[in-house]
């Protein structure tokens, strides 16, 4: 059994790439070429621009894919959802569409828009929503390099962002949001069907989730006086109880918990302040629930 898989081409290649290893699958991409390598010689793999992920992967051209909620929409594409994967290109954040205008124009709000001239390179996500919103304004397909064609090409933009400095950077500002948008791994319906490339898809989508779980937490291990476990599991959180090991000195034990790598710096102090000792933090590849 071969699986056909497109990965994204572009802003997201090389974070997919990098979830991928830490999922346990490694491509390997040689010159320009658009076939990368995997060390799964059940998947063949080929980039594609996310943009047009969907409908490959509709008509069966791929048996799955990485694009985003947005395309999906985009392409009025047919096809199975197998799971959302939450990352973007440089961080974990979703990703928005917004509608953005100069930061000198007189335009306020969507509503001004009637009679105006829009670019996007989402123009079925955009006169959807200016339809839902009862707003007749031209939208125009861009090619690229939209931030730049207001005000002179056009009064407004639709644009995708993730941390706004784009927008910042070229004096615009935010007006509406259109969607809020994740990456989906997405299935042909045909192909999904078939059970052992389901089962290949569904134990991808499964390692893919437990990789982006472990990007957000840790492992935190330390020894602590038995007769203060109590007192630590308190203010020390972990994803149901913590693993208790006998040491050789038996009014000790070891403690091994998983918790999200923003709340460290508060917990490290107050375990050493409980007696905790020889603490370790270490990185996690995969959190299976």
């Amino acid at each position: 059994m071969i699986l056909t898989l497109g990965l994204p081409k572009g802003s997201l290649q090389e974070s997919t790439f990098e979830l991928f290893k830490l999922a346990g699958f490694r491509f390997y991409l040689s010159g320009r070429s658009y076939f990368p390598v995997c060390d799964d010689p059940e998947i063949e793999a080929i980039l594609i621009r996310a943009q047009e992920m969907a409908k490959y992967v509709e008509k069966g051209i791929l048996d799955a894919g990485l694009t985003g909620l947005d395309w999906i929409i985009e392409n009025e594409a047919d096809v199975v959802e197998v799971c959302e994967l939450v990352y973007a290109k440089s961080s974990l954040a979703p990703v928005r569409w917004v509608i953005a205008v100069p930061n000198n124009s007189p335009i306020q709000s969507v509503e001004e828009l009637n009679g105006k001239r829009i670019a996007t390179e989402a123009v079925n996500l955009t006169k959807k929503h200016l339809k839902e919103k009862g707003i007749d304004a031209e939208v125009e397909f861009s090619w690229g390099a939209t931030e730049v064609k207001a005000p002179r090409l056009a009064d407004a933009i639709v644009e995708l962002t993730e941390t706004g400095s784009s927008l910042r950077a070229n004096n615009l500002r935010v007006i509406d949001t259109i969607l809020v948008s994740t990456t989906r791994f997405i299935a042909n319906k045909e192909s999904y069907r078939d059970p052992v490339k389901r089962k290949k898809i569904d134990n991808i989508a499964l390692l893919l989730q437990g990789a982006i779980r472990a990007r957000e937490k840790v492992g935190l291990k330390f020894n602590i006086s038995r007769d203060r476990v109590e007192e630590i599991k308190k203010f020390v959180p972990a994803m149901k109880e913590p693993t208790v090991s006998p040491l050789l000195d038996t009014e000790w034990v070891a403690l091994e918990v998983i918790v999200d790598e923003k709340t460290v710096r508060e917990i490290v102090p107050k375990l050493k302040d409980h007696g905790a000792t020889d603490i370790i933090e270490y990185p996690l590849n995969k959190v299976i629930y």
